[in-house]
């Protein structure tokens, strides 16, 4: 071995030779236990991969690794999520085409995962944008039409002028296109749903079988806004033909209402609009149509509206409540429609208070004095508004009902609805069917044909794949038509039922199609008759560990889980949840420079100065560098702040990029980018390798023999030193088993970072000593279990150093070293004794010690005595094999 470590050579000379083993390629035995291992499908942009990508890669890897090393048949792939608007508008930026853009840079990512030693089968690679992929696609479209879970409709959508095509609500962010920025208006178009609202209790109550951040499963929850209340019918005063339902979960509030608010986009708008009030009526709604639906009910927003001129009667009372119509209230969500009673709503509170509206109390906090309230609702304590109070309580002024609780009110006042036969309980669903069309060139066409005979007409199975044209100008029209429609050759075709000339349908699938069911194609993905077999699939699904960010909560993680579902409930998907386990990574953070403003520059709202490129901070003077301001930024290309995986094992190793992102912080916890802490793991890894190089030539092969043989006696003739040593051996090994599984990326390395230094410090003892064959057989097993311990973290210095010492085949081949559980068990540890939380003393005690005689012996410490003064102690917390707290009065 060269005495200085040079990943130069190595790392390359490994890669290789794993691609000409086909080392990753999967194994498929029922007769061994399976992991799936799956990161999230991802989109190959220009950039290529960051280092703030590597942080879902490398520890996904590294488990993808260690599963293989025990025992297990493991499914590790990747592919490309290369159809959408991603692809697409890199491509008009870029001034070329998606079908040349999209295989350059999969094969710059390809290239790029290969560098720092990542595990891919990539026999099962796949590319949403092939024919052979789409095709079935296609196909999942066809199913959920038989079944009545894609259909097409009117409707007002969200429009991105700059993308010039539809996006589902979960695409718009503040108002804006997730993807580019630009602001979202709203359309009125035919659109292609899934019907994704007929699976929402299933959505909702299967979400508590996953392993899942609880973060993660609320987000869903409160997508999907699942709420029980009541619907009922108002009548417009002076209008007997005209009614409008609302929909509360609070009918115990009913009479408080003192207006009422449709939706500015409410069908019954422009019946009941007096002459008066039409201009600022339809100013209103035009504003309005500017607005997502996020922004809409932002609750850092004013409330706005504006009054129809028209009245509604309250049922329960008769007494008439103006009609107004506000951006707050969604014609998507419940009816459209509301009741408003500001005393116990803070939404319609803020907005009487702006408009001079009454606010009636008719519910009092359960230890109020109820005379306290007069029969308008409003406090006899000398406030003339009364506050908002949405807790639970006594109804008051509410008629017959009041003197109840307000919960038993509600049933009461259900009942009496459902009597009057205005009125009845029903679950409404903030969740809406998910809008999948796209007008746009660089996605699945979808596969339905329109016949002026036949109508709608799915096209046949067999005749699938629909292909995509494959034409030079494919730019959006901005006509709010896709591209395809001014193809003649791919629009006009034959009806499948009638043989009549007849029209494809001209959108395509959005980017969310493709990825969900990607994850069922990668255990078949070769298969030309059928999306996958359902032998494979019952083999490897569901995923065992789902990797990826959070970002995806309420959009591809949702998608994936309804078509899943609609699988299982046809017969050919056999799990009813895609993904079992989800991880969710950090992002990481780079610091990033700005300088204060020009006289001539001005900064935009929300920025502390201007924005500083890397190629122009390496030309400014130290005294322009000294008037930076330097603030920590997620990594991207907009911030200049990038750092690519290629730099780092250039200027370093793979294998350090690989360390130094699985130590630097917890899994799901954000880090900060620093250099000096990859040139700390280059330097970790240089010891190890002049470690590993000097006892190279002491290495005992058979130190399990020798070993087995000197402790069969019952007087073990290893010293206490040697005892250490394997204990240190054996409950690193255990710690590895036991965070490796459980995403504890850190604190393993830690573990290993541990074990090394106890190694080198007890070989330093031996080696200028005289030494016996039982010191080198426990040096000996402590090495080679570390170079195996270490393969799943960094590969390449394992699989040199395994080669080094003499071992045929590769790490991953070898089994990860089991522990031995009475080794790993200490003889002893340090007890820390504590006085209200600060260390005060510490003993070596026996690792058998009860919690009792821990307690006893902190209590007896001289130095805990003279805190306690003769006085006993408030409170004693013992963590047994830890420490004790001794929490003292006064202290």
């Amino acid at each position: 071995m060269q005495e200085l470590y040079d990943p130069k050579p190595i790392e390359p000379k490994w890669q290789q030779r794993w691609r000409e083993a086909k080392l990753f390629r999967t194994e498929e035995d029922p007769s061994k236990p399976k992991c799936y291992v799956l990161e999230f499908f991802p989109y190959p942009s220009g950039d290529g991969l960051s280092v703030g990508h590597c942080r879902n890669y490398i520890p996904a890897d590294t488990l993808a690794r260690y599963m293989r090393m025990r025992g297990y048949c493991v499914l590790h792939p990747m592919g490309w999520d290369a159809f959408g608007l991603p692809a697409e508008n890199e491509a008009i930026n870029k001034g070329s085409h998606p079908k040349h853009t999209v295989p350059r840079y999969v094969a710059n990512y390809k290239r790029q995962m290969n560098l720092i030693g990542l595990s891919y089968d990539w026999e099962r690679e796949i590319n949403s944008s092939t024919p052979e992929y789409y095709k079935w696609t296609q196909w999942w479209f066809l199913q959920l039409y038989k079944r009545g879970l894609a259909y097409r409709a009117n409707a007002p959508v969200n429009w991105c002028p700059r993308c010039r095509t539809v996006l589902a609500n979960e695409e718009v962010e503040g108002g804006k296109c997730w993807r580019c920025g630009a602001p979202v208006h709203k359309r009125d178009m035919p659109q292609w749903f899934f019907k994704i609202t007929a699976y929402a209790d299933r959505l909702l109550q299967d979400l508590d079988e996953l392993d899942w951040s609880e973060g993660i499963k609320q987000m869903q929850r409160n997508w999907i806004g699942r709420s029980e209340g009541v619907a009922f019918e108002m009548q417009v005063q002076g209008r007997p033909d005209l009614k409008f339902q609302v929909f509360t979960t609070r009918i115990d509030t009913v009479f408080g209402m003192t207006f009422a608010v449709l939706a500015p986009e409410h069908p019954l708008v422009d019946a009941i609009t007096t002459p008066e009030q039409r201009d600022a009526v339809n100013a209103y709604r035009e504003q309005a149509r500017r607005l997502d639906e996020t922004t809409r009910q932002s609750t850092e927003r004013e409330r706005t509206g504006v009054f129809t001129g028209a009245y509604a009667i309250n049922p329960v009372n008769d007494e008439p409540v103006p009609i107004y119509i506000a951006d707050y209230v969604l014609m998507t969500y419940g009816t459209g429609a509301i009741m408003a009673v500001p005393a116990h709503d803070e939404r319609d509170y803020d907005f009487a208070r702006k408009y001079g509206l009454p606010i009636k109390v008719v519910i009092a906090p359960s230890d109020a004095n109820e005379s306290r309230f007069n029969d308008e609702g409003s406090s006899s304590e000398g406030a003339s508004v009364p506050p908002c109070y949405t807790g639970d309580g006594v109804m008051v002024n509410s008629g017959a009902f009041s003197g109840l609780s307000n919960r038993e009110g509600m049933e009461r006042l259900a009942e009496w609805f459902e009597a009057q036969g205005i009125g009845q309980r029903q679950v409404q669903y903030r969740l809406r069917d998910w809008l999948i069309s796209r007008q746009r060139y660089w996605g699945a066409p979808i596969p339905i044909i329109h016949c002026p005979h036949c109508g709608e007409v799915p096209v046949p199975e067999a005749q699938l794949p629909v292909l995509l044209p494959d034409v030079e100008q494919y730019q959006p029209s901005g006509t709010g038509e896709s591209p395809l429609a001014a193809i003649p050759e791919f629009v006009n075709t034959t009806c499948p039922q009638c043989g009549q000339p007849a029209q494809r349908e001209t959108d395509t699938m959005g980017g969310f199609a493709c990825s969900s069911w990607y994850f069922l194609r990668f255990c078949d993905p070769h298969n030309d008759r059928e999306p996958f077999s359902q032998e494979k699939v019952r083999y490897w699904m569901p995923v065992d560990y789902y990797v990826g960010g959070a970002e995806h909560a309420v959009m591809h993680l949702l998608y994936a889980r309804f078509w899943t579902k609609v699988g299982y409930d046809a017969g050919f998907v056999p799990v009813k949840e895609p993904f079992y386990r989800l991880r969710n990574q950090g992002m990481v953070l780079a610091l990033t420079p700005y300088r204060p403003p020009r006289p001539d520059e001005t900064l935009r709202e929300g920025e502390t100065g201007i924005l500083v490129r890397r190629d122009q901070l390496e030309s400014m003077s130290d005294a322009e560098k000294a008037q930076l301001t330097w603030v920590w930024e997620k990594m991207s290309k907009s911030k200049y702040n990038v750092v690519t995986p290629d730099e780092i094992v250039e200027r370093y190793s793979a294998d350090t990029l690989r360390l130094y992102e699985l130590f630097v912080a917890p899994f799901d916890t954000a880090i900060e980018w620093k250099e000096e802490g990859v040139k700390g793991m280059y330097r970790f890894l240089g010891r190890v390798w002049r470690l590993m190089g000097a006892i190279r030539p002491c290495f005992v092969r058979d130190w399990r023999v020798i070993l087995n043989e000197s402790c069969q006696s019952p007087e073990c003739p290893l010293d206490e030193s040697a005892r250490k040593m394997r204990q240190r051996t054996h409950a690193s090994l255990k710690k590895l088993h036991q965070d490796i599984p459980d995403f504890k990326f850190n604190t393993a390395v830690a573990t290993l970072m541990e074990w090394f230094n106890d190694l080198e410090a007890y070989w330093k003892r031996v080696n200028h000593s005289p030494c016996c064959a039982d010191a080198m057989a426990v040096v000996s097993e402590a090495v080679e279990c570390f170079i195996l311990a270490l393969s799943p973290f960094a590969p390449h210095i394992a699989d040199e150093l395994w080669e080094q010492y003499g071992f045929e085949g590769f790490t991953l081949q070898q089994r990860f070293p089991d522990y031995d559980e009475a080794l790993a068990r200490a003889e002893a540890f340090e007890l820390v004794i504590q006085v209200n939380g600060k260390v005060r003393d510490k003993l070596i005690v026996p690792a058998d010690i009860s919690r009792e005689a821990m307690e006893r012996l902190a209590l007896e410490s001289p130095r805990v005595q003279a805190h306690l003064q003769g006085k006993p102690p408030r409170k004693v917390i013992v963590v047994p094999g830890k420490l004790v707290n001794v929490v003292v009065s006064g202290g």
